[in-house]
C-alpha cells in the first residue's frame, strides 16, 4: 500500500468523505470534540466504514504544520492529473468549459485559494506546469476548503503547448495583468474560457 498522508481541518476531510471516500483510511478526532460539525464527520464516515479514533490535541499539533480544528485523516495519496485528463473533461463537458491557467504560483496557500475561487466559478480545472510549481499537499487542501477534492490540478510539461492544444479545441485565452485597461469584470467570459494568472511577485 502506499504510504499514507494526513489531510486536516473540517472542511477537507468533509470534501474527502463525501467526493472520494474510499481515500479515506482513518480519521482522528481531538479528545473532547463532539459539536455539530464533527457529528457530520462521524455519520459520513459511518455511511463510508472509514473508522474513527480519538488523540490528544498536542499529539495531533505534532502531526500536520497547520490549524487543524481538531480533525486529522489518514488518506491514501492525492491525485495530481496528468495532460490526457484535459482531453477527457473537455470531451465530457456540457456547455462553455472555463479553465485557470496559473503559471508560476509556488506558494501553497495561493494554490489553495485558487483552486477555492475556481471551483466557486465553476472551472473544469485548474492547470499548472510541472515545475516550479505548489501542487497538493495538505496545506493545500487545507486552505482549498475541499475544493482540491472537487477540481482536478492538472499539471502540463509544456504549458504553451497545452495552451495552444487548448486555443485549437476553440477555448479563447484571457490574460491577467494589474495594470489592464479591462477589468476580468468587464470580460465576456461566457464562451469556452481559459484565464491565465501569471507568479505572485
Amino acid at each position: 500500500m502506499s504510504q499514507l498522508e494526513k489531510i486536516y481541518g473540517v472542511h477537507a476531510v468533509e470534501a474527502l468523505l463525501r467526493h472520494h471516500p474510499k481515500r479515506v483510511k482513518h480519521i482522528w478526532l481531538a479528545e473532547g470534540r463532539n459539536d455539530p460539525r464533527v457529528q457530520t464527520l462521524v455519520a459520513l464516515a459511518g455511511e463510508n466504514r472509514v473508522t474513527i479514533g480519538q488523540a490528544e490535541r498536542r499529539e495531533m499539533d505534532a502531526w500536520v504544520e497547520g490549524v487543524h480544528q481538531g480533525v486529522v485523516a489518514d488518506v491514501s495519496p492525492s491525485q495530481v492529473w496528468g495532460e490526457a485528463m484535459l482531453d477527457e473533461l473537455l470531451d465530457r463537458s456540457e456547455g462553455s468549459p472555463l479553465l485557470l491557467v496559473l503559471d508560476g504560483v509556488t506558494d501553497p496557500h495561493n494554490l489553495g485559494a485558487c483552486l477555492r475561487t475556481a471551483d466557486a466559478a465553476g472551472a473544469l480545472a485548474v492547470i499548472v506546469p510541472k515545475d516550479k510549481s505548489a501542487t497538493l499537499t495538505p496545506a493545500v487542501r487545507k486552505v482549498a476548503c475541499g475544493a482540491a477534492e472537487v477540481i482536478p490540478l492538472v499539471a502540463v510539461t509544456n504549458l504553451a503547448r497545452t495552451l495552444e492544444k487548448l486555443q485549437q479545441r476553440g477555448l479563447w485565452v484571457v490574460g491577467t495583468a494589474g495594470e489592464a485597461e479591462v477589468e476580468l469584470y468587464q470580460q465576456d467570459l461566457t464562451g469556452p474560457t481559459i484565464i491565465i494568472m501569471g507568479a505572485e511577485g
